[in-house]
């Protein structure tokens, strides 16, 4: 642990922080996961499921946990898969 006052209440922040974000992050992760099983099986509520994506993706991207074109690219790949598989 750091000895100056401020670098420990950053370092408690921080840790704060990557909690907040792994849970955003892994969200994400799931809504895509289940919109590709959803395309795989053609699922009837396909559509739903896709833009419940990409709303977490849209979500994560304006908290700042993904850069605008890592939300971009993730949602085109999704929508990409969705395409083929359907």
């Amino acid at each position: 642990m750091a000895n100056i006052k401020s670098k420990q209440k950053a370092i408690i922040s921080n840790e704060k922080a990557n909690i907040r974000n792994s849970a955003i992050k892994s969200s994400v992760k799931t809504a895509i996961k289940k919109a590709q099983k959803a395309a795989q099986t053609k699922d009837a509520n396909l559509k739903t499921l896709v833009a419940n994506a990409h709303h977490e993706i849209d979500k994560a991207v304006s908290k700042g946990v993904l850069h605008a074109n890592n939300g971009a690219r993730k949602a085109s790949r999704l929508d990409a898969f969705v395409a083929k598989n359907n």
